[in-house]
Order: structure tokens, then C-alpha cells, then sequence
């Protein structure tokens, strides 16, 4: 991962950070660039989840060819014209119901450390349920630290009817050199609506 000053002068405490992703083969590597804001809220900061749950999706890039996918990122306007990138971008409240929510069906919800504030718990599951009934089959895969909230996130998974279908380590499938630049207890789960075929389901996180 490399870092530069942003060269707005305007911005003095912006970064560009490049993040690297390659495959085992001889491939070429796939660079992203992300800006950051150390003196802006929370959301213009990388975050450890968020290089996890990037990795993640890179190792299972055909999953995402051709899906409908919701990002829970900031500032991904600015971030999807530095990298040359074309995707319709809205903004999306935990348990507010305005139009644009509506329209939405998404195949896969993507949402690092998005568990952080146990008072938004209740509305980030109650939106995600409802974008899971506007899209049958989609899938809602988060990177979190596991914290005080853990059993909390557990009991409203089975409030809103939904189940835990893989929970994994988040250094467990990182490259060496990136898992040594991040600390903390990391997880990744792919959560989904619970399936007729296992109606008792599975909250265990």
C-alpha cells in the first residue's frame, strides 16, 4: 500500500492511498486508489474492515460479475472518478424509507464496519430485510471487529428472520503483507433471509 499528498492545496490533509490486489498466477495486479480524509468524519478514513472485505471480494470477483451490488462507503463519488469508474451512487440511511430504497434490488449488500454503533443495529437489519424481500437471493456480506455488540448483532439476525451463512477469521484468507499492517479482532459474515428450506436457521455469529 502506497500513500501520496492529495494535490488539492485546499485539502491538506488528504491522502490517496493505492491498494494492490493479485491473484497467484501471472496475472497482472489490480490497483485501486482511495482518498482519504484524516480530518473528516469517520466514513473518508480506511478502515481494517474495509481492506478486508475488499480482499474478500477480489478472491470471489466472479461472484460479483454482472451483480447488483449496494456499497455502504462515503465519498464514493470522488473515489469512482479517481479510479475511472462508472457506478450510480445514493445515499442510503439505516431505517429511513425514502424513494430511493425502493428502487433498489440488489444481488449483494456490502458493508465494512458498518457494526460499530450498537444504536444503529436495529435499523442497518431492518433495511437489509427489507432489501432482501425487494430481492429474493441476495446476500449481505460485512466485515466487522468483533466487540461488546457481538451477542446483540447475534439476537436481531434471528429477530429479522435471517441466518449466518459463513462466518470467517478476516486474517484468514489476507496476504501476509497486508494482514501485518492491520490489528484488531476482524470477522467476516455473509448473512441472507432465512431459506424455506431451513426455516430454524442459523444466528450463531
Amino acid at each position: 500500500m502506497e500513500e501520496k499528498d492529495w494535490n488539492d492545496d485546499s485539502l491538506t490533509m488528504t491522502t490517496v492511498s493505492q491498494h494492490c490486489f493479485r491473484d497467484d498466477s501471472e496475472a497482472p495486479s489490480f490497483y485501486i486508489s482511495i482518498i482519504e480524509n484524516m480530518k473528516d468524519e469517520y466514513g473518508l478514513f480506511l478502515w481494517p474492515c474495509s481492506v478486508v472485505l475488499a480482499e474478500y471480494v477480489w478472491q470471489h470477483k466472479h461472484r460479483f460479475s454482472g451483480a447488483n451490488v449496494v456499497e455502504v462507503l462515503n465519498n464514493m463519488r470522488r473515489v469512482c472518478d479517481l479510479n475511472k469508474l462508472e457506478c450510480n451512487v445514493l445515499g442510503l440511511t439505516w431505517g429511513v424509507w425514502d424513494s430511493s430504497l425502493f428502487s433498489l434490488q440488489p444481488t449483494i449488500i456490502l458493508g465494512a464496519d458498518v457494526l460499530y454503533d450498537s444504536n444503529a443495529f436495529d435499523n442497518l437489519f431492518a433495511t437489509v430485510t427489507f432489501l432482501f424481500r425487494n430481492s429474493p437471493g441476495s446476500t449481505f456480506i460485512t466485515s466487522y471487529h468483533n466487540r461488546s455488540g457481538h451477542h446483540l448483532i447475534e439476537f436481531l439476525i434471528g429477530k429479522w428472520g435471517l441466518e449466518c451463512l459463513k462466518l470467517l477469521d478476516g486474517f484468514s484468507f489476507l496476504a501476509s503483507d497486508k494482514a501485518s499492517l492491520l490489528s484488531g479482532n476482524i470477522q467476516l459474515a455473509e448473512i441472507s433471509l432465512i431459506s424455506k428450506d431451513n426455516a430454524r436457521g442459523s444466528s450463531k455469529l
